[in-house]
């Protein structure tokens, strides 16, 4: 091959490996103060997910909870790879909080690529409902056809999640990155 053939050949290598460069995932929006009054947003969800995921006891008979940080999930997959904010964490905590949502997705029943927006609307509905004591409104808040499994199903499995390993090593390793270090580095970053 001659030399200009060469550069021509490494230059259509080049475009067509920036062609594939993958779209950021699904990422909701959160409400203000979902998750905690005058509270940062992603912190609140990183420090609920990680201390509901740490051991199914927490939310044991706790759907309220259960709920709040299974959204919490949700959003912080697509939060943590799309915000500029988080550009310093780990880029393995970013994969494994987006196999995360798909280990709570499959543990509640909720659709295949179904949106984001839509599985945190639904799950945040249904705990702000059973907080408020309106039952019906949770069973309404988890329709289909995000939620395939029957709303009283659904429900039941928020009041006894099972131990989600992805989950909690995802939450843990992103509590421990939450907060840049001095020098801009990330020395627990695995």
């Amino acid at each position: 091959m001659r030399p200009r053939s060469l550069v021509v050949l490494g230059v259509v290598l080049l475009a067509s490996g920036c062609a594939s460069v993958a779209p950021p995932p699904d990422t909701a929006r959160l409400p203000p103060n979902a998750y905690g009054l005058f509270a940062d947003n992603d912190i609140g969800a990183i420090n609920l997910a990680q201390w509901a995921f740490a051991n199914p006891a927490r939310t044991r008979n706790d759907p309220i909870d259960a709920a709040r940080a299974a959204a919490a999930v949700d959003y912080l997959a697509g939060e943590l790879s799309s915000s500029p904010r988080w550009t310093g964490m780990s880029p393995i905590t970013k994969a494994q909080m987006l196999e995360a949502r798909e280990e709570v997705r499959r543990a509640l029943g909720i659709a295949p690529g179904a949106p984001s927006q839509l599985v945190v609307d639904g799950l945040l509905g249904a705990a702000n409902a059973l907080a408020a004591g309106d039952r019906p409104a949770a069973l309404a808040a988890l329709h289909a056809p995000v939620f395939i499994w029957p709303p009283e199903q659904t429900l039941a499995r928020l009041s006894d999640m099972p131990f989600l390993p992805t989950a909690n090593i995802a939450t843990q390793r992103a509590a421990q990155q939450r907060f840049p270090r001095d020098n801009g580095s990330c020395s627990l970053c695995w």
